[in-house]
């Protein structure tokens, strides 16, 4: 079953922590279809959060989190990677998660590789795209907290959250 607005249209953390164990789907111009079984995901609260890149405020880059829930924000991480993010929550209230891994692909860098995901993605809707989506398959899993990474430019508090979700089977 495919993930509707009402799966994104919650606060973040809850959408972190649920997306653990789904199926991301991504159909590629010549119909070939990849999918692979999320099992990271890391929680951006907002402007409070000095992790997420709202926290500034609006700007020309940030604009895609202030969207409607399940927008797609993909972004180009030192350069090289393109990382995955759907925002959650109300419009106006900037909020995304990040798809961190998913099996073999133990890395978001990684994950948008095989799935042959870039830029030409954001800002969409996840739950609209015929090309991007999210299934659940009814898979349930343990999930295990821990801090999110890379982030050694926010406030010791955020970086100390337990905001980064993993399936223990895939450990």
């Amino acid at each position: 079953m495919k993930l509707n607005h009402l799966f994104f249209h919650r606060e973040c953390l809850e959408v972190a922590q649920d997306l653990v164990g789904k199926i991301l789907v991504h159909k590629l111009s010549d119909g070939t279809v990849k999918k692979l079984r999320i099992t990271e995901t890391e929680a951006y609260c907002g402007e409070e959060d000095t992790a997420c890149h709202a926290h500034k405020g609006r700007t020309p880059r940030t604009e895609v989190l202030y969207m409607e829930s399940g927008t797609i924000y993909i972004y180009l991480c030192y350069g090289v990677h393109w990382l995955l993010n759907v925002v959650t929550g109300e419009k106006e209230h900037p909020q995304a998660v990040l798809i961190r891994a998913c099996q073999d692909a133990d890395g978001p860098g990684k994950l948008t590789k095989y799935l042959e995901i870039n830029k030409e993605l954001n800002k969409e809707n996840i739950c609209e795209s015929p090309d991007l989506w999210v299934e659940d398959d009814g898979y349930t899993c343990k999930i295990k907290k821990e801090k999110r990474v890379g982030i050694g430019y926010a406030s010791k508090k955020d970086q100390n959250r337990l905001w980064r979700f993993i399936d223990k089977t895939s450990l």
